[in-house]
């Protein structure tokens, strides 16, 4: 927000440094980022009054003009600019001047014709040329017509105010005024605002309910349209002081009637539009949503597609403006235009916002409306527009007002306990004291007893809904910096972590500790993951729970699982040639509730890995496999005192067949580890082999234990054997093992598979599986008889449940 020094003046008696003041701005919560001259220094360059416009002798391109500078006689200036003119009033440099882009403005001979002096361009001035008239940004500036010949540019343009830019937070909706950010200057100075002067004289010869009606078709969207007529107006150029203002806040001037519903706006925060009321059908305003298929062209030349969600303002027949964001070209004022309809209203700020989001269009208008527009200052800002259009239009009043104000503002009223204000802000404010900070921004307070006040919010201040919100006010206005330092009291309690949180702490520690590094990804997913996963079109995993106001497409869905989370972040370091990958995340997903609809949120810890391990000067690198993964799992039960876990084979969307299995306890499945499918990793454009693994977090919490149980060292010596056996195929070395364990009994104390082997010697089909066995007694030392006794009975037990042979 873009506020002049010189505007504020207006309306509160302020003569403090503007950088004073804007420091003190900003401590009252309205953060100034910039005070910034509004113009460069323009000494030497006076108003000139072009008196006649001569073609040039030698040039067909130049111009010889006289120009008046109220000094002298009228000087000779070659002009080579195609919109100069007789009777303009144009910024001259004097011969010595240096203008701000550098140049020095001598005597000079142009085509054989001297030339004393130079008309200047908004650029060459070093203005914005954006503010500028359309017909002005390529040639020379037209000054306005009320100008002063003979007068500084400077002062003519008002080019020594200082502008402020102000950062506003979305609450402060009301500091899109002038008016109101000069209430707060005043509050911070001590001085009253000064009351906009209303007066004007209405024309007896036209009533304002004859010649137009108003109907709003749905209240909920629309809370007031306040319509006012000014007839007979001349449109022209606005005068140099409305110039002035509109360009030290960002506007271009455009015309009279038209800088006048901008400066209201600027001035008073509420949007107008000004109609052409000869191109109104039927003499009638109805607001209303957008008809099936009705279209607009909009101020700015571009056709909209609207639809029921918008609201538009309507004639008779066809739609004149998309309400609270941009006029339409079919009934805008024109140079020919002599009466003027003046819409001043309040729409729905979420159905303004979803609009202005949806037709990709965004105005000062549409700002305004999104944050909230003081609904009782509708009446008001129409009756300032039509008193300044008629003193600056030559135009006349038409009596009366047409007001459809369907559903009347209540204020709001909220109690403001003194002692809860002086605790929170650790201050000894007076009730006094308190009343007079709020009645500095127009919050007026009355006493009902018991130290507590009944303060009336006034309609401008739509952030205002609780008493902590006035305990604020009180707060900024007293000042942030008196208020004093103290550190908060309370009693603080020892907080001790639930077993969840330690769970989660002890399994990042132990897959760090494996070497596996954590990250963190967005809980959002692109829907098309679930088809680079090659995703069954029923699965779960496809019932996400979907965003309504997404960031993108691309995060539009709440993720089911982390998997494609990390499968991307895999893609995005392979395509920074980072080809070694060891990660792991804890997370939550999200799936739909099916009796509530509320999302049911699930952690989970998956991981991935990629590549190969880092070697060293002795051993070269070792790749990441199914097996490495499977011993950081089998590591991860051990630690979290999970036992007789099982793995077993397994089919899982987005992993290889037979290379995938699941971790289960009992009937507890604790989650699934396999290879990731080829098709799979080249969706993800991975060149490499890759392993994930994805764990239910709850299951593990259910499980695991943080207890740890003493074993005592064994005192008496342990005898090896080693067991050699060919199995069929597709026997998992998993249930030969609980076989072997079983049979063992209590003199086995380790079982352990040491090698596997597919190939010569080995029939088709078969596989050659070797074990460890040790056997040991914790009560005494066992005999040669009894070992190979035991030893015998494993084997056999082999020979009979699975027809194993030895090797």
């Amino acid at each position: 927000m873009l506020v002049s020094y010189q505007w504020l003046k207006d309306y509160v008696d302020i003569d403090m440094d503007p950088q004073e003041l804007a420091d003190k701005l900003t401590m009252v919560g309205l953060e100034v980022s910039s005070v910034t001259r509004l113009g460069p220094n323009m000494e030497g360059v006076l108003v000139g009054y072009v008196e006649h416009v001569d073609p040039h002798p030698n040039s067909d391109r130049l111009s010889l003009c006289r120009v008046d500078i109220g000094k002298g006689e009228p000087l000779n200036i070659v002009c080579g600019a195609p919109n100069v003119a007789a009777g303009q009033k144009v910024p001259v440099a004097m011969i010595g001047t240096c203008l701000p882009n550098g140049q020095k403005i001598e005597k000079a001979v142009i085509r054989k014709v001297e030339s004393h002096g130079m008309i200047c361009s908004g650029d060459e001035m070093g203005l914005d040329a954006a503010l500028l008239p359309k017909d002005q940004q390529e040639g020379i500036m037209v000054l306005p017509e009320d100008s002063v010949v003979g007068d500084s540019v400077e002062k003519t343009l008002n080019l020594d105010d200082t502008v402020f830019e102000i950062d506003l937070t979305p609450n402060r909706a009301d500091c899109m005024s002038i008016r109101n950010i000069a209430r707060e200057v005043g509050a911070i100075a001590g001085l009253k605002l000064k009351p906009l002067d209303l007066d004007f004289e209405e024309s007896t010869d036209a009533l304002t309910k004859d010649m137009i009606s108003v109907e709003i078709k749905d209240p909920d969207l629309c809370g007031r349209y306040v319509a006012r007529v000014v007839t007979g107006v001349t449109i022209g150029p606005s005068p140099a002081w409305l110039q002035n203002r509109l360009r030290a806040v960002g506007v271009r001037p455009i015309s009279n009637i038209v800088d006048v519903t901008n400066f209201v706006m600027m001035e008073m925060g509420q949007p107008l539009h000004a109609f052409d009321y000869r191109f109104l059908e039927e003499k009638t305003i109805v607001v209303r949503r957008a008809g099936e298929g009705e279209k607009i062209i909009t101020l700015d030349g571009q056709e909209r597609q609207l639809d029921e969600n918008t609201l538009v303002i309507a004639d008779g027949k066809r739609p004149v403006a998309i309400a609270g964001i941009m006029g339409g070209e079919n009934s805008e004022i024109m140079e020919d235009t002599t009466t003027v309809l003046i819409e001043s209203a309040n729409f729905n700020m979420v159905n303004i916002r979803r609009s202005s989001k949806r037709l990709g269009l965004r105005s000062e208008s549409s700002m305004r409306f999104e944050k909230g527009v003081n609904i009782e200052g509708a009446r008001e800002a129409a009756d300032r527009a039509a008193k300044l259009m008629a003193n600056l239009g030559g135009g006349r009043v038409a009596s009366g007002v047409v007001d459809n104000y369907p559903r009347k503002w209540t204020p709001v009223k909220i109690e403001l306990n003194v002692k809860k204000v002086n605790n929170l802000l650790d201050l000894n404010l007076s009730e006094e004291k308190i009343v007079d900070l709020l009645g500095s921004i127009d919050l007026k307070s009355d006493s009902i007893g018991h130290d507590t006040l009944l303060v009336t919010v006034p309609p401008f201040r739509l952030d205002i809904e609780r008493e902590i919100d006035l305990v604020e006010e009180v707060a900024r206005l007293y000042g942030y910096e008196k208020i004093p330092l103290t550190i908060p009291e309370g009693d603080v309690g020892q907080q001790k972590m639930t077993w969840e949180q330690v769970l989660e702490r002890k399994c990042k520690e132990i897959l760090t500790g494996c070497g596996l590094t954590e990250v963190i990804s967005f809980s959002f997913l692109n829907p098309k993951s679930f088809d680079k996963m090659g995703l069954p079109e029923d699965h779960s995993m496809r019932k996400g729970v979907e965003i309504s106001n997404p960031l993108s497409e691309e995060h539009s869905v709440m993720r089911t699982s982390l998997i494609p989370n990390l499968l991307e972040i895999a893609q995005r370091n392979v395509s920074r040639k980072v080809l070694d990958l060891s990660i792991f995340e804890f997370g939550r997903v999200f799936h739909p509730g099916e009796e509530t609809g509320e999302p049911i949120e699930s952690p989970v810890l998956s991981g991935l890995v990629m590549g190969s391990m880092f070697g060293g000067w002795k051993w070269g690198k070792e790749e990441f496999d199914f097996f490495f993964l499977k011993g950081v799992l089998e590591e991860l039960m051990d630690r979290l005192n999970i036992k007789d876990t099982k793995w077993e084979p397994c089919s899982f969307p987005g992993l290889h067949p037979g290379r995938s299995a699941r971790l289960i306890r009992g009937d507890k499945i604790l989650g699934v580890l396999g290879e990731v499918h080829p098709d799979v990793l080249e969706n993800y454009e991975l060149s490499s082999k890759a392993c994930i693994f994805e764990l239910d977090f709850t299951v593990l919490a259910a499980l695991g234990s943080q207890e740890k149980q003493y074993t005592v060292l064994q005192r008496f010596p342990s005898a090896e054997r080693d067991l050699a056996i060919i199995v069929s195929e597709d026997i998992a070395a998993a249930e030969l093992e609980e076989v072997i364990i079983n049979a063992g009994g209590d003199i086995l104390a380790e079982c352990r598979l040491f090698d596997v082997y597919r190939g010569k010697q080995i029939p088709e089909n078969k596989k050659s599986l070797a074990y460890s066995l040790i056997y040991r007694s914790p009560e005494r030392t066992l005999t040669d008889e009894e070992i190979n006794e035991k030893h015998e009975e494993i084997k056999q037990k082999l020979f009979t449940e699975f027809g194993a042979e030895l090797r």
